[in-house]
């Protein structure tokens, strides 16, 4: 299933309004891991139907690299999901990778788009299987469910936290998501992070926090990343070609960290093949099996981030 997509990086994932025809062809000047072209929330309801051709014209006739291409629909509870997958999957053609539902709220919610997605394939003549899913977790709903839905199709590549709609949800008292709240004695989304981290490793999926809507707050952006990356998230949202280098940045192994982890596999291979022992020291610390698989994870990592191992 959609095998292309699934394991490149999504350090950052640009948002680009599928109404604007001048944001649609600045998308490929920056440098995003992905481009999620939106049909949802950045586009008028007036606008929304004009949108799909707009994005499926981006899709064919502009001369997308490697980066993971995707559009997001419009939610199950809206008028448009149906039309939008419908037009869209079956005339942008292979290059599309991936549709992001936003709003899930349960596993039935993907399972109907896995279904939709198929019968499109079928008649527009593309392999079955060839479209990802990326589903959004934003309110209590879908983070109450979101084991399920991480479980709910094989097409899922990618969980994505959606924090203004589900701070919404819980009835925060702020008016701007994404962003620390000074008042809270710690971080008030750390629960949301864990919960959904956990569900989409336990399925192999990646795990991608949402935006960060202060747009000209570098520095907030970059201590917001650092949260999310420290627990192990792949990327985050971008809203502005100015946080892509940012968040590519923190969501990149150092090459230093990267070197090392290929030291430790290399002193933990010679203990146990040459050695014959389970545990080696590797410097002043205890190395064994749990020190191999954090390596290993952390060269994933740093590979998919194009990372290649100092000579």
């Amino acid at each position: 299933m959609s095998q292309r997509s699934r394991a490149l990086p999504r350090r950052s994932c640009l948002s680009v309004p599928g109404s604007s025809e001048r944001f649609l062809s600045k998308a490929l000047s920056i440098p995003a891991d992905m481009s999620f072209l939106d049909l949802e929330d950045s586009v008028a309801p007036s606008e929304k139907i004009e949108a799909r051709s707009k994005v499926v014209s981006a899709i064919r006739d502009q001369s997308w690299d490697d980066r993971v291409l995707c559009v997001r629909v419009n939610a199950w509870d809206t008028a448009w999901t149906y039309g939008d997958v419908v037009e869209v999957v079956s005339q942008a053609g292979e290059r599309l990778d991936e549709v992001m539902l936003p709003k899930v709220q349960r596993a039935a919610d993907v399972i109907a788009l896995d279904l939709l997605l198929t019968q499109v394939e079928k008649n527009a003549g593309l392999p079955v299987g060839h479209i990802g899913i990326e589903a959004q977790i934003e309110t209590t709903q879908g983070l109450i469910q979101v084991e399920e839905i991480c479980a709910a199709s094989p097409r899922l590549e990618t969980i994505v936290f959606g924090p203004a709609d589900f701070a919404a949800s819980m009835e925060m008292p702020v008016l701007t998501g994404g962003v620390q709240i000074s008042e809270y004695p710690g971080d008030h989304f750390h629960y949301v992070f864990s919960k959904i981290l956990m569900a989409g490793r336990a399925h192999g999926l990646q795990v991608i926090d949402g935006p960060y809507l202060k747009v000209r707050d570098g520095e907030g952006l970059a201590d917001y990343c650092r949260r999310t990356a420290t627990l192990g998230f792949d990327g985050k949202w971008a809203l502005h070609p100015d946080q892509v280098t940012i968040i590519n940045e923190i969501y990149s192994p150092t090459q230093e960290l990267f070197d090392r982890a290929w030291s430790i596999l290399d002193a933990y291979e010679r203990a146990t093949e040459s050695d014959g022992r389970g545990a080696v020291m590797f410097g002043d610390e205890m190395i064994d099996e749990a020190s191999r698989k954090m390596a290993l994870k952390f060269l994933a990592r740093g590979t998919r981030a194009g990372l290649r191992r100092s000579s």
